[in-house]
This record gives structure tokens, sequence and C-alpha cells, in this order.
């Protein structure tokens, strides 16, 4: 798939805080005027903790997530061999708010890779069958552990385009294991892997990845670390830490492209995330790379 250019990150990430409430509700999200369409990824850790005054969400009603800017939501499906609990409603309460809305599998070895994937599909289908969608697709993507044999993101890639013709995203942390994997992979592997939209995690331009990775800086200097794709698709530049049970924003504030802790006037954490293009382009993006759902 070939993206939209970008401008200079730092002359247009500036722009990609969420507007505040009371913003466009059409069929363009505010946030999209702004910058770079924002997508809010969760799981059953979600809702976290109220920490502040303002807006809340829950499974149920994500109206605060559209109202702050957010274009997508993609939920965790299941993790390891486990399905996740509040998947189903989290979709359910994206769509009714006209989000666009994907699902994430978290990869782990103590478990096949096909098997995994089966067991993604599965609940994708089941998903996608399950009541009449506003939006037309679903997105898939593999979260695979920083510790992941090639083989088996290879087997999951292969088997979830197998059963579904769908090519899922992959999401990589910042992971010296991953990167020396992935980099010294011959040119055939990757040209497969870059088959796979890359979406990253960077949420400090100061986080290395031991001695033989230092701080990557930017996200494009993330990408060079691997070796394997030209740029990035989707960039997770906020998350959190837990401390005694409770989540800290984690959020990327480096030069022009500063994040504020919270997501507009949400009363707590959320996992963020931007898309490197337009909205036009993120719809036609995730179309290609998304299961078709029921109308």
């Amino acid at each position: 798939m070939k993206f939209l250019s970008l401008l200079p990150l730092a002359a247009l990430l500036v722009h990609c805080t969420a507007p505040q409430p009371g913003g466009s509700t059409g069929s363009l999200p505010p946030a999209a005027t702004r910058g770079l369409p924002q997508i809010i990824n969760v799981s059953a850790y979600d809702p976290k903790e109220r920490q502040r005054e303002g807006r809340g969400y829950t499974e149920n009603d994500v109206s605060a997530l559209r109202a702050n800017g957010a274009s997508g939501l993609i939920a965790r499906a299941g993790k390891g061999g486990n399905l996740d609990t509040k998947c189903a409603s989290f979709l359910a309460a994206a769509d009714r708010t006209g989000m666009l809305v994907g699902v994430y599998y978290r990869l782990q070895n103590h478990v096949d890779a096909v098997a995994q994937a089966d067991q993604f599909i599965s609940r994708a289908q089941a998903l996608a069958s399950s009541r009449s969608w506003n939006t037309p697709s679903l997105l898939l993507c593999g979260d695979f552990d920083a510790n992941s044999r090639l083989s088996d993101i290879l087997r999951f890639m292969d088997r979830v385009e197998s059963r579904t013709g769908v090519v899922p995203v992959a999401y990589l942390e910042n992971s010296a294991h991953l990167k020396i994997l992935l980099g010294n992979a011959d040119d055939a592997t990757k040209a497969k892997l870059r088959r796979m939209p890359y979406w990253l995690a960077l949420y400090s331009h100061e986080s290395g990845a031991g001695p033989q990775f230092p701080a990557p800086g930017s996200p494009k200097g993330l990408v060079n670390q691997y070796r394997v794709w030209s740029d990035w698709t989707l960039w997770q530049y906020g998350g959190v830490d837990w401390e005694g049970g409770r989540s800290r924003p984690k959020v990327y504030n480096h030069e022009a492209s500063r994040f504020s802790p919270y997501f507009g006037n949400l009363d707590r954490p959320v996992e963020r995330n931007v898309f490197n293009g337009s909205y036009t382009g993120l719809q036609t993006f995730w179309q290609r790379h998304g299961l078709p759902l029921a109308r």
C-alpha cells in the first residue's frame, strides 16, 4: 500500500492533540482535520482507573473517545490462547459512535502460533457476523511478543491470510530481540514481512533497547533500527506504566511532537495511536487489511 507523503513530523504532530468536546461529529472525525487520525486501542484492562476531573467511558459507551477526536478503536481479541472478555462490547460501542473498528491478538510463545491464529480468526469471523455494522471492515492485527520467534510471526501471518484473504498489521515493540531477528532475515523473508503494515510502539525518544540499539529518537529512527520497513503505518505514542496497581500515562513528548498525558478531557489514561496519512487514507488502509463486516 502506498501512503500519502508526510509533512515533517515536527510540523504535523504538534497538531495531533485531541480537539475539545463539542467539535464536529460528522463523517470526518475532528482530529483528522487537525493532523494525523487518532486511534485508541483497548483490552480488558480498560477503562483504567479515574485520575482527574473529566469524561469517562466504559466498554459499553465510548462516546467520550469519539468526542475527543478518535477515528477508530482496536480491541484485543485474545492473548496466548485466552479470549478477551470486553472485546465485543468495545467494538459494538465504537461502531455505534461511527468509529472504525479493529481487533488485535497478542501472540505468545507458550501456545502454538497457528492455534492462536485460528482462535483469532474464529473470534474475528464470529464478531463480523454477530450484528449489522455501520463500518465496512474489521481491521486485523497481530501483536507480537518481544521474544517472539520469526517462524511464529510468519506462521501467524500466513494462517490469517490463508483463512481470511487479509494480511494482518504487525505490532512490534522497541525490542532488541525482534530487531536482531527481523533485521538479520534474508531478503525474501523481509519482503514477506513488509506485506504487513508496521505498527510501532514508541513512547519516548530516550527509550533504547540495550547497548546495541540506543534510543531511536523518533519513529523513523525506530523504523531504521528494524531494517525491514521503509516507514511506519501506525504509531502507538501513548500507553501506561503500572506502578503499585495504578496506571501512569506514558506518552511521547519531544521537541514539536508533544502529546498531552491525557486524551482531550478524559479523566484517565488511554493507549493512543496515530495513522501515517489522511483520514481518507486511513479508510482505505482499514478496508485493505480488514475483514468485511455484515451490514
